[in-house]
């Protein structure tokens, strides 16, 4: 999730305190090693309300979700936009959605049927939580979340047939059935929470545990998943990640790249913690929201909330 300027009741002090800096003059670096050869693949249409905020790649290229738009696209590997589904507009037009005032799509993951899932969040009860969108087929909610937080993050277990959700708001994760159904709080543990913005965000799973970030504690967190299927204890792998939302790991173990909202910057993080800087806005981010790794290929996802220019598709190589 992200730092929102436009659209949203959200008062400047509390976006200065969740680390939103507004771009004005792109820094002089660029990419830089272990990534090289980044480049804008694709624009997306500002004014339609093509704000990226979610990326869940497939073998034919990348389906993403649109934030403003409440919409569900395939991104061709030519670049070509293709609008899947549009969700419906909650009847307040989604002004109680908590902390942004305005309805969204948010996280998104592809199951190995094609099976799109995906989150709307829009502070009515009628509408807000798992979505599913079959190949050929319209999307369905299968699974209501609370409708005064806000879903942002998604993973799916495969193995146990369970999605896991991260609330930004209520500072909560939790798991659903991939079938539907009632979901359940599988961690609120303190880590967890926001202050004074959004908490918990990004979302993935790897090696029998759930990584997380935090955006206004600026960390990356795991906690495992116990043999009972409950949440074990909570560890800080990293902290001084200001803005951070989505991540992905680059396939060398447990380092990963992590998007740097506000900063609009993407930072290396090692399995010990370190992190530094690896793209910027130099190399085209505007307020990226959204990571992904294909082999040496990385994707990341510019949204331009704070910016307002140019939300985009930067993709860039991953040295090995």
């Amino acid at each position: 999730m992200f730092e929102k300027l436009s659209k949203s009741a959200v008062s400047a002090t509390v976006l200065v305190a969740a680390g939103v800096v507004a771009v004005t003059a792109a820094p002089a670096s660029a990419a830089s090693a272990p990534l090289c050869d980044a480049r804008i693949a694709v624009h997306f249409d500002l004014a339609a309300g093509q704000t990226p905020e979610n990326i869940a790649l497939s073998p034919g290229g990348a389906f993403v979700t649109f934030a403003e738009g409440r919409q569900i696209a395939e991104v061709s590997p030519g670049g070509t936009i293709r609008v899947l589904a549009t969700l419906p507009k909650p009847a307040d037009g989604g002004v109680h959605t908590p902390v942004l005032g305005f309805p969204l799509t948010v996280g998104i993951t592809r199951a190995g049927d094609g099976t799109l899932y995906f989150l709307y969040a829009t502070g009515t009860s009628d509408l807000t939580g798992v979505w599913r969108l079959r190949p050929g087929g319209r999307p369905q909610r299968i699974a209501a979340l609370p409708a005064d937080g806000l879903p942002n993050g998604l993973a799916l277990d495969p193995r146990s047939g369970t999605l896991y959700v991260t609330d930004s708001v209520l500072g909560t994760i939790w798991r659903v059935p991939v079938t539907g159904g009632v979901p359940t709080a599988w961690s609120t543990a303190p880590e967890l929470a926001a202050g004074g913005f959004l908490g918990v965000n990004g979302l993935k799973l790897r090696d029998g545990a759930i990584w997380a970030t935090n955006l206004d504690q600026g960390t990356v967190l795991r906690i495992p998943i116990r043999r009972d299927g409950g949440a074990g204890e909570v560890r800080t792998v990293a902290t001084g990640l200001t803005g951070i939302d989505d991540f992905a790991f680059t396939g060398r173990g447990d380092q990963l790249l992590a998007a740097l909202d506000g900063p609009s910057e993407v930072a290396l993080v090692q399995p010990d913690g370190r992190h530094s800087t690896v793209l910027t806005a130099a190399d085209g981010l505007q307020n990226p929201t959204s990571v992904a790794v294909r082999g040496s290929t990385v994707y990341v996802l510019s949204a331009a909330y704070v910016t307002a220019e140019d939300p985009n598709l930067v993709v860039a190589h991953l040295g090995r």
